[in-house]
């Protein structure tokens, strides 16, 4: 990472910048770790030390470790943490080659952090500036999250990893706990066979996601089958619940779920967050009593969702994102309660813009029925012979 990488802003925002941002001094990062900031990531270089000029508020720091050349160079999996930085703030960290991990217990030490403070001067050649051609970007994706609700989702152990630490369920220290383990000396039948051999894992403790539940059942307990059924078409019982048990104080707080989410996915790595969004995205657009009671949720719910699909690489959509039709199915069923009675008239003509921004964007059309699997019939031209 080098400062010819840097930042073509107005000289203004550079010296406020230079005076008020936040510092993050990264000590003993291993040459060729691929490590970032927000919406960026560069391979480290020889000479760095750090990151400087970052504006105060909230980040997402992120890294792989790389192995020494001699085992290949291969990157390792993508760990990040968020940090909310305050002005002219030092934050001070070192590799620890063992965890191959950043241990901030260095920015305790008083200290210290003013020994860093007095000598930055000297460490500011070493240091690469924010990536400012970002930041726009990294507000859009994270202008609803704050720092509470981004410190209340992470794990306990502080760090978003994209691959989920594991342990046995049975740790099997004595003999009479592997006696009871299905043996494995003889050929299996079956795959299932196979994989009930293979030891019961489970995620380590603290390095969980703390998502909000969502409720498996979507009616209240008790329900007449036509309450079921009316609660299975308009999820707003369920959605209500998860606002209740986890946002009660501040239910716009779920679009900072939302967006938490979404960055753990599509800059951390994190297949979860992915999942998690997709729960969240369609609770919201399947919800018709709750969007006629809470126009504000759902003012806000347009414009997240403006920002992530528009930095959704388009042949994402392919991939992962359009499987099952599952965008265009949710966002159809928004668009028709969006467009139902008793919903405020601004929410209508907000989400009206926004459908034709996405029809004309990525051709979505969402007055088809998705359900018809019916064969499309194409005129041909006369004297055009068909096999």
């Amino acid at each position: 990472m080098a400062s010819s990488d840097s930042m073509d802003m107005d000289p203004d925002v550079a010296r406020r910048l230079f005076e008020e941002g936040a510092t993050l001094v990264l000590m003993g990062v291993p040459q060729g770790t691929e490590l970032g900031i927000d919406c960026k990531s560069w391979m480290v270089g020889p000479r760095f030390k750090g990151v400087k000029m970052i504006p105060p508020g909230l980040h997402f720091l992120h890294y792989c470790s790389v192995n020494s050349p001699g085992c290949g160079g291969e990157i390792g999996p993508k760990t990040g943490l968020f940090l909310d930085l305050k002005p002219r703030q030092i934050l001070l960290a070192s590799w620890d080659p063992k965890e191959e991990d950043l241990d901030f217990k260095a920015s305790k030490d008083e200290e210290e952090v003013n020994r860093i403070r007095a000598n930055l001067r000297d460490l500011d050649p070493f240091l690469g500036p924010y990536p400012y051609e970002v930041m726009r970007k990294w507000v859009s994706l994270t202008d609803r999250l704050s720092e509470e609700v981004a410190v209340n989702l992470q794990p306990l152990s502080g760090r978003v990893c994209a691959f989920s630490d594991v342990i046995p369920e049975i740790q099997m220290r004595h003999t009479k706990d592997r006696a009871e383990q299905p043996r494995n000396d003889t050929a299996c039948q079956s795959m299932k066979e196979g994989l009930d051999r293979l030891p019961r894992m489970k995620q380590r403790e603290g390095t969980e996601l703390r998502f909000s539940v969502i409720p498996e059942k979507t009616y209240p307990p008790g329900a007449t089958p036509a309450e079921i059924t009316r609660c299975s078409m308009d999820l707003s019982y369920a959605l209500e619940t998860v606002l209740e048990n986890n946002h009660k104080l501040e239910p716009l707080n779920l679009l900072g779920e939302l967006q938490f989410a979404f960055v753990c996915f599509i800059i951390g790595n994190v297949y979860e967050g992915f999942e998690h969004w997709k729960l969240l995205l369609s609770l919201l657009c399947r919800s018709e009593e709750t969007m006629r009671k809470r126009k504000d949720l759902y003012l806000g719910l347009i414009a997240v969702l403006y920002h992530q699909l528009g930095e959704i690489p388009p042949d994402f959509f392919v991939d992962i994102v359009s499987q099952d039709n599952f965008l265009t199915s949710t966002l159809q069923d928004f668009f028709q309660f969006a467009s139902g009675p008793g919903v405020d008239g601004t929410l209508r003509k907000r989400a009206e813009k926004f459908k034709a921004h996405l029809t004309k964007k990525f051709r979505w059309d969402f007055d088809a029925d998705l359900d018809d699997c019916a064969p499309v019939v194409v005129d041909l031209p006369e004297g055009v012979a068909v096999d």
